[in-house]
């Protein structure tokens, strides 16, 4: 019986790898050659150093027919020196009139116009990668992958996704890139600096490597290492292989700053503007050549992009992802949780008290590899901040000094699993008896190439107050939270499911959790039908899913089931069918949804109606839209919203975005919108200026956001932000009177010195 069992599991485990297999014996091999003399980094790909190295060929299509040949003729060219790592690719195009150059702004997204893109996997766990990629425009854009981008996406926006999104495109190398074209298409030519990238000890050795090529008119996107088309680049187990000669060497890099700035705030007693001057800085020390130091002092973030405003609808907190660059860099490694819901880490807790900064006086950061073990330790001392009342006119403690400690690690073993934990700390350095702590592990199994199975689990620990009462009931006083799940992705089928669980006094403080006492399930089938034989329309895609909250007592908070199709046609125009919901709201209490309206306690259950439409997004003018209708509580809900889109070139963009709500209700009506118009111009890809200027109608604000930047590398150089908040509000309805609110001017420059050479 022990025989035939062993026998059935093996013809099991055959069955479920058998694609993958196939899949890495058809994966590309390749050498990088050494360069006797270096190219000139100015995208001609004339230098002589490129004549005798071997080109690499046979790109294949991911989409939109997986597996044929690109339309366009594709050569790279790898080498490499003492120094760094040169690649150069030829981007043929029999009609360059038709080639898309996007936006000249680092970072800007590749989804709208032509580009390359280069992955590196230089651990060669299959896993993990470094990003390069540029356009037409001759734009850098870098990130991380981490765990093959599980649950991430290629959007334009930078950390949207939260740190749990799989690709970090706030990560900044210090690389460089060069781009031209001519009648017979375009050319990149990339130098990539040993010293950005992290590998394991020097000499002769084999990374993961492939490329990407986007030809924007027709939607299409070609791969060096051939991918099935339900994966993307990032796929980084399918990807091809080369070898070459890295040196051994450890980087020390220094990047100092210097601030001035003028502030006024007209609500203070005194509204002269304050003048304040400031100086910090950040080292980078490689311990090794696999793991590296990172310190900070007096860290400042003025250069970060503001917040984009919301509509809270909801009685749960909204989430705004972290986009300050110290906390971003490797922020894949500390990410455990649900991306956006209850992450375990959220680096948006340390320097930041209700929306005021706190300072951060020093902090260290670690992350690499030691042995098989991925690791990051994270400390941060931030000191007290102190906020003006303004109806009292003294001066109040808003946060004491704390210390931010995190401390993560875990072990990748191939085809996407991997098992790990990570412990989470804030002290009030002042008072031992604050403090708060998390502990959780998280792990993740790959079956095959389609099936990903991972779940996680924590518990917390904050220390009652002297005579309270436990605040939680059950397994540790409520302070624990976990979750599992599944996802199924083949080229036709997604289906994904999952259970979590939290308790009603699980308190990450150093982390985002947007409810609690809860259990959800949730799921989702989706069907791609695609029609080969139709030029200008690329798939159907019909799809339901499944979302449900309850108490832990079983009271159904809310749950909400969506019926949907998407159309999706060749040129990246889009509309659905539309999407049918069923919704359902309970209220165990009754729901303050403004001020003035109180729903009252209850369960109600509604029906409503959902579209999304958009047009061609690389052409120069596009246009998104959308709206939600249907029932609402104990009424209605309209909500349209819009999205006008312009770039001229490849120097100038604006974009105009409307978000409006109108609420009728049996208790009361109200209507409330988010308006924000956002606008860059690019002198060169280096030196842009940048402009955000956001209306709230909750708050009757307008608040603008203009920063001029001239960038050396790594995202440091010069940068001239303005601030200003006006408010436009009557003193009666919003208590607050007409006119500016706060105005600020920063200047600040940094620079980056490699004392490695």
């Amino acid at each position: 019986m022990r025989p035939i069992r062993g026998i059935a599991v093996r013809i099991m485990l055959a069955v479920l790898v058998a694609p993958a297999l196939l899949h890495a014996q058809q994966s590309p091999v390749a050498r990088a050659s050494r360069v006797a003399a270096p190219p000139v980094i100015d995208g001609r790909l004339d230098d002589d150093a490129w004549s005798d190295i071997e080109p690499l060929e046979g790109f294949t299509q991911r989409e939109p027919s997986e597996g044929q040949p690109v339309s366009q003729p594709t050569e790279v060219r790898v080498g490499h020196d003492a120094a760094a790592l040169y690649i150069g690719a030829w981007l043929f195009d029999e009609d360059p009139s038709g080639i898309v150059t996007g936006q000249t702004l680092r970072d800007a997204s590749l989804n709208d116009s032509d580009a390359f893109v280069v992955v590196l996997d230089t651990y060669l766990d299959r896993q993990n990668a470094f990003v390069f990629g540029t356009t037409p425009a001759g734009i850098e854009y870098d990130g991380q992958v981490t765990g093959e981008g599980v649950g991430g996406g290629r959007g334009g926006g930078r950390q949207q996704r939260g740190s749990a999104g799989g690709f970090n495109l706030n990560w900044d190398g210090s690389w460089e890139v060069a781009t031209t074209r001519d009648e017979r298409g375009w050319f990149a030519e990339m130098r990539i600096p040993f010293s950005t990238l992290r590998y394991g000890a020097g000499g002769a050795q084999d990374w993961g490597l492939n490329f990407e090529r986007r030809i924007r008119r027709n939607s299409e996107q070609s791969m060096w290492a051939p991918l099935p088309r339900q994966f993307d680049v990032y796929r980084i187990s399918l990807a091809g292989t080369v070898t070459l000669e890295a040196p051994a060497r450890r980087t020390v890099t220094v990047s100092p700053y210097a601030l001035v700035d003028g502030f006024r705030d007209y609500g203070a007693a005194s509204s002269d503007v304050a003048f304040g001057r400031q100086i910090g800085g950040d080292a980078k020390i490689g311990l090794n050549q696999s793991l590296t130091l990172d310190l900070t002092v007096n860290t400042d973030f003025a250069q970060a992009e503001v917040d984009d405003q919301q509509v809270n609808l909801t009685r749960f907190s909204l989430f705004f992802p972290e986009k300050r660059a110290f906390f971003l860099e490797n922020a894949g490694t500390f990410a455990v949780g649900a991306s956006r819901s209850a992450e375990l880490f959220f680096s948006r807790r340390i320097g930041l008290q209700g929306g005021r900064e706190v300072p951060i006086r020093a902090g260290a950061r670690m992350t690499g590899k030691v042995g098989d073990f991925q690791v990051g330790m994270l400390n941060i001392q931030t000191g007290e901040a102190f906020h003006l009342d303004d109806d009292t006119g003294v001066s109040e403690r808003i946060a004491p000094a704390n210390n931010f400690g995190v401390l993560r690690a875990y072990r990748e073993f191939g085809n996407r699993s991997q098992l790990g934990a990570i412990f989470v700390s804030r002290l009030n350095t002042a008072d031992a008896e604050d403090h708060n702590l998390t502990y959780g592990i998280d792990g993740r199994l790959g079956v095959g190439e389609a099936l990903t199975l991972d779940g996680w689990a924590s518990l917390t620990a904050t220390p009652a107050t002297a005579g309270d009462e436990v605040p939680g009931t059950g397994f540790n006083d409520g302070e624990y939270g976990f979750a599992g799940g599944m996802r199924y992705v083949t080229r036709d089928w997604q289906v994904t499911t999952g259970y979590r669980q939290v308790g009603d006094a699980f308190n990450p403080e150093v982390g985002f959790l947007n409810r609690r006492g809860y259990r959800q399930v949730n799921w989702r089938f989706l069907r791609h039908l695609r029609t080969e034989g139709v030029s200008w329309f690329r798939e159907f895609r019909p799809h339901i899913s499944g979302n449900s909250w309850w108490t832990l007592g079983g009271f159904n908070e809310s749950y909400l089931v969506h019926f949907d199709n998407h159309f999706a046609f060749e040129n990246g125009a889009f509309f659905q069918l539309p999407g049918f919901n069923l919704t359902g709201e309970g209220l165990e209490a009754p729901f303050a949804i403004r001020e003035d309206i109180v729903i009252p306690a209850g369960t109600y259950h509604n029906l409503d109606w959902e579209f999304r439409a958009n047009t061609n997004r690389g052409a120069p003018l596009s246009l998104s839209v959308g709206w939600a209708l249907g029932g609402f509580y104990t009424g209605t809900r309209f909500g349209p919203n819009a999205t006008l889109a312009y770039r001229y070139g490849d120097t100038f963009s604006a974009s105009l975005i409307t978000n409006y709500f109108d609420v009728r209700l049996d208790e009361g009506s109200f209507t409330t919108a988010v308006v924000r118009f956002n606008a860059s111009y690019s002198f060169t890809p280096r030196l842009y200026l940048q402009t955000n200027v956001q209306y709230n109608d909750d708050t009757k604000d307008v608040g603008t956001n203009v920063r001029l930047a001239w960038l050396d590398t790594a995202g440091t150089g010069l940068y001239i932000v303005w601030n200003d908040t006006n408010h436009t509000g009557s003193l009666e309805r919003t208590g607050i009177m007409a006119g500016p609110r706060q105005r600020q001017l920063v200047v600040k420059y940094s620079r980056l010195f490699n004392l490695t050479g």
